[in-house]
């Protein structure tokens, strides 16, 4: 959920150049056609790297045009109990899931529920205006491409996280984490309360500070609370809870039966356990759920990313062509951007230009992961981490991981 380009520029670059293809895309379509010397080798690599001791467990995968060719768990998902990190093992999946709006977005506007030029306003339940420019209106495509100017403030990090089942984080971790855990179960409210509460003039935790300075549609600027916000709009148009339209318009097509919004819809049997090094970390609820909060496995998000893969060859299945297009296509221009050399965004996408590489990071509390493929050689990767570390390899034996 936070935007933690942790590992953008030194994983991504690297690991979906054109220029680092493996033996593995020359496989078929499954991981037990790949070569068994390959699947040995990649076996081998990263055994070595879990018995580093760095991540207490994590997933990865390779998926081509033809379907998964490599997609496997190594480590624990649970060290006290001594259970396996495996293919199956479900984690929240952090800001991977806003790629998940963006589709759903163009699903809703494929059925004529809504237009990405629509002010906001007119599909909300209550009203949003910019306080520094009332008269500009907020559009959902600048929700989309995170230019809306309606920000992550102090008041949204304070009130997103829910403690849920009450646990006290460690106190060794209470300077990094008490921020997520501070609000107990009995604080849980709904999507559209918290946006309410958050964004509407005179409400509860409405501040000035939730919107920049800037104009909508004038610089970009990453918001969670933004995607939220969009998935809301959805609902709204949709009649239909979010959770509930990505179901029906996406994992249920997609076969993603191990997948869900919300811990209920998920099997809590086969849920890892979240780490910052050697100390585990409570589970959380996130009151803006849409912009991070995903639960699901990497078997399935490898059929995410192989449809996403296909939609960009134009094969899709969820989206027309043209929706797919208006999903990868570079939204915005140069001038937009403060620093970010060779970055675009599509619809709730992340774009390196420079490298041919879309996709989406993501990172919470005890899960760090990464989704990404070469729109060139159409190959994509999958990385999920249950582990935060402080330790002094960490980012070396990450990158390895990845490469």
């Amino acid at each position: 959920m936070k935007n933690t380009i942790w590992c953008l520029l030194f994983f991504i670059i690297i690991a979906c150049h054109p220029s680092k293809k493996t033996q593995i895309e020359q496989s078929t379509t499954t991981s037990n056609s790949t070569p068994p010397i390959v699947k040995d080798s990649i076996d081998i690599a990263l055994d070595s790297l879990y018995n580093l001791g760095v991540f207490k467990g994590f997933a990865v995968a390779i998926v081509d045009e033809s379907g998964v060719i490599y997609n496997k768990g190594f480590g624990h998902a649970d060290v006290a109990n001594n259970t396996p990190y495996t293919q199956h093992t479900v984690i929240n999946i952090a800001s991977i899931s806003k790629m998940f709006v963006g589709v759903a977005l163009l699903k809703a506007q494929e059925m004529g529920l809504l237009n990405l030029n629509d002010p906001i306003n007119q599909h909300l339940p209550f009203e949003v205006h910019h306080p520094f420019h009332p008269d500009i209106p907020i559009t959902i495509e600048h929700l989309a491409t995170h230019t809306s100017a309606i920000v992550d403030n102090d008041l949204y990090m304070q009130h997103c996280y829910i403690n849920k089942d009450d646990i006290p984080v460690h106190k060794q971790l209470e300077e990094e984490y008490a921020l997520y855990y501070q609000n107990p179960s009995d604080q849980f409210i709904s999507m559209e309360q918290f946006l309410q509460q958050m964004l509407q003039k005179d409400a509860i935790w409405y501040d000035t500070t939730a919107f920049a300075r800037t104009i909508p549609g004038e610089q970009f600027e990453y918001s969670n609370i933004g995607t939220a916000l969009c998935a809301l709009i959805i609902q709204q148009a949709a009649k239909q809870p979010f959770n509930e339209f990505t179901k029906a318009h996406i994992f249920t097509p997609l076969n993603m039966h191990a997948t869900g919004w919300f811990f209920e819809e998920v099997d809590m049997n086969r849920y890892s356990k979240l780490y910052c090094d050697d100390m585990e970390l409570p589970y959380y609820r996130i009151l803006s759920y849409p912009d991070g909060a995903l639960k699901t496995s990497s078997t399935d998000l490898s059929f995410f990313l192989h449809e996403l893969i296909k939609g960009h060859t134009g094969k899709g299945s969820l989206l027309t062509t043209s929706s797919y297009n208006e999903l990868f296509k570079s939204q915005l221009d140069t001038t937009q951007f403060a620093k970010k050399k060779s970055f675009n965004v599509g619809i709730f996408t992340e774009k390196y230009t420079e490298y041919d590489v879309i996709g989406h990071s993501g990172g919470d509390p005890g899960t760090n992961t990464m989704l990404f493929f070469n729109s060139k050689e159409n190959v994509g990767y999958i990385m999920i981490l249950n582990t935060d570390s402080d330790k002094e390899n960490s980012s070396d034996v990450r990158w390895d991981i990845w490469n």
